[in-house]
């Protein structure tokens, strides 16, 4: 290890002096404070909140008297010390602007030429058809309704657990998805197989919705904006989530008890036992469900725009990704050993 690694890390393990650790409490209030004003989520806050420790941690000073080289400083260290992956320095590189820009008021916007860990572009793991299948066999209830709407709706893990009542619409087969990654809304398949077992999940939801209402609760979280645009609107069953916890919990910010959503570690751990009962020796989780949506659909024939859209994906490149994974169809390339 290097001399300037070696400081960089004791540097970045440092413990606060009493006087620092007030310093570094009073500004997370304020950054807090900041993150709500913009109505960020809890995740975004709890992400930034760490970084913006880490920072102040590793310069040992209070960030009001840092600037441009200080936030390259630490850059590098999470590059070549840590040797971070890109979007985990980049989740980084965020939590500080948003500190300098909306708590400090200082602009960063010479901050050009930082080191940036490689972006690196990966194959998605993709399940053949059988693999699939002998997943979800091995998956039941809650669980594996919900891994089917990963696989059969082409839905992310937290669009999943977040899905509420409101955006089921059984009738029409489809699901909406609320402000999906990248804050957009999108509408999806509700394949015909899972319809039998999504609503037995509902009638399951209802009925524990109707005993916290029972019991004097009943509320759920709604985006603030929601919450002061439909002030009653918490406790109607069409803003429940159809995959609720089984307790009802303390809201963090408002300290209300309310129902959450099912937490997704639940799902995840699911699958991940599912794959290991299968035989599998592919590294699946429910992430490789979507990809699996979506190769098997380009596999199938369809336009690759339409499976863009029902991805949610921005840009077409995105999903381009897909056909470098494709077995079969015109996008498929054959061995000239098979052609001999």
């Amino acid at each position: 290890m290097s001399i300037g690694s070696s400081q960089s890390q004791k540097q970045a393990s440092r413990r606060y002096t009493p006087q620092e650790t007030r310093l570094s409490d009073t500004l997370i209030d304020q950054v807090r404070d900041a993150i709500r004003v913009k109505h960020y989520s809890l995740r975004t806050e709890q992400s930034y909140l760490q970084w913006v420790r880490q920072f102040v941690g590793f310069h040992r000073r209070h960030p009001g008297a840092l600037g441009e080289q200080e936030v390259r400083d630490f850059l590098k260290y999470l590059t070549r010390d840590r040797h971070v992956s890109a979007s985990t320095q980049n989740q980084a590189f965020s939590a500080i602007l948003f500190l300098f820009r909306e708590v400090l008021k200082k602009d960063l916007s010479e901050l050009k030429g930082v080191e940036r860990a490689p972006d690196r572009e990966r194959i998605p793991l993709v399940l053949s058809r059988e693999e699939v299948r002998a997943v979800l066999s091995h998956l039941q209830s809650t669980p594996r309704v919900m891994a089917d709407l990963l696989y059969g709706s082409g839905l992310r893990l937290m669009e999943c657990v977040r899905l509420r009542v409101r955006d089921v619409d059984i009738p029409g087969r489809q699901l909406i998805v609320r402000e999906g990654k990248g804050g957009d809304d999108r509408a999806t398949m509700l394949p015909q197989t899972v319809i039998a077992p999504l609503q037995r999940q509902l009638d399951y939801a209802k009925a524990l919705h109707q005993q916290d209402l029972r019991e004097g609760y009943g509320e759920v979280y709604l985006p603030l904006a929601l919450e002061r645009k439909y002030p009653h609107a918490e406790k109607e069953w069409g803003w429940q989530y159809v995959f609720p916890s089984k307790q009802r919990s303390v809201d963090p910010r408002s300290g209300k008890i309310r129902r959450h959503h099912l937490d997704e570690k639940v799902l995840q751990r699911a699958v991940k036992e599912a794959v290991r009962a299968a035989g599998l020796t592919k590294p699946a989780s429910c992430h490789t469900l979507r990809h699996s949506f979506a190769t098997h659909l380009l596999e199938a024939g369809y336009d690759i725009r339409s499976v863009q859209e029902l991805l949610g994906h921005k840009d077409v490149r995105t999903t381009m990704i897909y056909t470098h994974v494709l077995t079969q169809g015109p996008q498929g390339v054959r061995s000239p050993l098979d052609t001999l």
